[in-house]
């Protein structure tokens, strides 16, 4: 479903769960990452009707996730932590095209979106399924589920205004190019992505 070439290794859940504080700082900072791109795009493609009718939603779900891990940091007695960089969504970036037609940037900022959403459902998944914490079992169940919506609404979305096909090119070039990143990436426990 998500088209995602390189599976993470199941091991993944291994290493991050030996640093879940570190875990559940980074995927804070996802979230709120996520609501602040959304609320760049309503601000970027303000005539795009149904962008903002359905980015406007997401932007309350990814503050209400950015809340709702805070508060389980709190709850198991970790502080919200420092700022970081997330170094799979900076090389990611380099994918967007620059200049050149609007339609285009559009759709590369729709399928980076969907890029980043993919990728973090496919971390959760394995979150769900492999940590030995039943209580973040069902905590990141909730949120593969959250991520997958908001995957396909991007998806839908850039097909919606750039068309089907060359949606579909575009895609297939990002998932060669995000393969490559994930191909050089070290498997870490201190981060989502």
């Amino acid at each position: 479903m998500l088209g995602l070439k390189l599976a993470t290794d199941p091991y993944w859940v291994n290493i991050a769960e030996k640093s879940i504080d570190e875990i559940l700082t980074d995927h804070a900072y996802c979230e709120q990452k996520a609501a602040s791109t959304c609320i760049s795009l309503i601000i970027q493609f303000p005539d795009k009707t149904d962008l903002v009718d359905e980015l406007t939603p997401i932007v309350a779900e990814e503050w209400g996730h950015f809340r709702k891990v805070i508060k389980e940091l709190k709850t198991r007695g970790y502080s919200f932590g420092k700022k970081r960089i997330d170094d799979y969504v900076v090389e990611l970036m380099k994918f967007q095209r620059k200049g050149g037609k609007e339609i285009d940037r559009l759709m590369d900022k729709l399928l980076i979106s969907a890029m980043i959403e993919a990728r973090s459902c496919e971390r959760f998944r394995l979150l769900s399924l492999h940590i030995s914490d039943e209580d973040l079992k069902k905590f990141y169940h909730e949120f593969m589920i959250s991520e997958a919506g908001h995957y396909r609404t991007f998806i839908d979305l850039a097909k919606m205004y750039c068309g089907e096909e060359p949606v579909k090119k575009r895609w297939q070039e990002m998932i060669e190019f995000e393969t490559k990143i994930m191909q050089q990436r070290e498997l870490r426990g201190d981060r989502m992505h």
